[in-house]
């Protein structure tokens, strides 16, 4: 069985995948030598650390460098690139073929732009359609954001669903869908859609078992692990500065860490 069919088959209703996400190799490599069995990167922890805007393209070379490195762990490894970084779907496909080239057993590819608006969901299934012919053992993860953008609000699960099938049928391996709304979006999207679904975790709301019970294949954590490193930096400097005696790190707080992230965040998370 090659990586990439180990990486497909780890993806099941009912009893989904954890996927942490990485920003850098270190982050990568602590989330393998604690046994993970798969690692994705996080585009907006990708950009973060590079000084750069997330969601607009700018991290071809930061993400490719990323994917080039971490491929030599022990862990399979899936690679968020955005929106490919192309309009063009021969050059996503070239993009898609380099990553598979290092070692890479997937990517997760989005429909949202920069601007806040929808890929029109042909455009989207035609990239899609593109990386599958030119590589077809790559799992596509299709991530349609009609409950990320602004100009979504009026989205729904009837509208996701379309949009789910038009990627499947394009020949996307799961789809992705994050910031659905309740239980009863997630279990209809899950046992409407003909692929994996994925869910993006959110403290607080959801659960592994939960998730697990709606039929949900994956759970990735998104940039949620970069923004609590972050919030850990801060807590342990500040208490060092504090002088508190013996203080251990304050367990951070996914409130908190919003709240420290809004200075820095340059892009939605994802």
């Amino acid at each position: 069985m090659s990586d990439a069919e180990r990486f497909a088959g780890l993806h099941v209703p009912g009893a989904p995948l954890v996927l942490p996400n990485a920003w850098d190799h270190a982050s990568a490599a602590a989330l393998a030598a604690h046994g993970f069995a798969a690692v994705g990167t996080t585009s907006l922890g990708v950009a973060a650390a590079s000084g750069k805007p997330d969601g607009t393209g700018a991290t071809r070379a930061e993400t490719l460098a990323l994917a080039h490195g971490i491929t030599a762990l022990p862990c399979l490894v899936t690679v968020d690139v955005e929106g490919g970084f192309s309009d063009d779907p021969a050059r996503v496909a070239d993009l898609a073929a380099e990553l598979a080239g290092y070692g890479v057993v997937g990517i997760n590819l989005e429909d949202g732009r920069a601007d806040g608006s929808l890929v029109p969901a042909g455009r989207h299934a035609r990239v899609i359609a593109a990386i599958r012919d030119r590589v077809p053992g790559l799992f596509v993860n299709a991530r349609t954001d009609t409950y990320w953008l602004r100009a979504a609000e009026q989205e729904s699960v009837a509208e996701t669903l379309r949009r789910a099938r038009v990627y499947v049928e394009a020949g996307a391996d799961g789809v992705f869908v994050p910031g659905l709304p309740d239980d009863a979006a997630i279990a209809a999207v899950a046992e409407s859609v003909r692929a994996p679904l994925n869910v993006l975790y959110a403290p607080g709301r959801h659960s592994r078992a939960r998730l697990a019970e709606l039929g949900v294949a994956r759970i990735s954590t998104g940039s949620l692990l970069f923004r609590a490193a972050l919030h850990a930096v801060v807590s342990v400097a500040a208490e060092l500065s504090d002088a508190v005696p013996d203080a251990e790190p304050t367990i951070p707080t996914y409130q908190r860490v919003q709240d420290i992230m809004a200075t820095v965040d340059t892009g939605r998370a994802r």
